[in-house]
């Protein structure tokens, strides 16, 4: 018997691609995976991998980490960090320069509360590596070091990094 969750996903995925207004057909033509398939999964009667759910995500135009929360592959801790990320990474606003300084200030802040970096902090990891050996020096050392190491990888002054400015 499928389980709850995958039962979810399924339903989930239904709306999702009705939605789109895309048949199954037509789903399984863009994602490459079957249409037999597809139908199992959005019954509930498959739990697919995070491959196919990363391939469905792509087709519909959705977030794959939502799906992989509802399939049961990430926690919503998980999910909620990579969809910080996604935003950030996302917003037109703001230059690739800008965009990396904030997810290295943003994987400072979680190291100094005790959470290590999630699994897309590629961007600046070994600045990261760097930071987290200064946060049990003073208390407030991990942001700061952040900063500076976005700084040194050409982010102009160290004075900007108040958030209330």
């Amino acid at each position: 018997m499928a389980s709850l969750n995958v039962g979810n996903l399924g339903e989930y995925l239904r709306e999702q691609r009705r939605a789109a207004q895309l048949s199954l057909r037509q789903l399984a033509d863009a994602t490459g995976v079957s249409n037999p398939y597809l139908s199992q999964i959005e019954r509930g009667l498959r739990k697919p991998s995070a491959d196919v759910l990363q391939q469905v995500a792509k087709a519909l135009r959705i977030s794959a980490e939502t799906l992989y929360v509802r399939a049961g592959i990430l926690d919503e801790r998980e999910r909620e960090e990579l969809e910080t990320r996604a935003v950030i990474l996302a917003d037109p606003s703001i230059n690739e320069r800008q965009k990396n300084v904030l997810l290295q200030i943003y994987d400072s802040f979680r190291r100094e509360n005790g959470f290590a970096p999630g699994p897309d902090a590629d961007v600046g990891s070994a600045d990261g590596v760097n930071a987290d050996t200064d946060t049990d020096t003073d208390t407030g050392a991990g942001g700061d070091a952040g900063i500076r190491n976005g700084d040194d990888a050409g982010t102009g002054t160290t004075k900007d990094h108040d958030p209330h400015s």
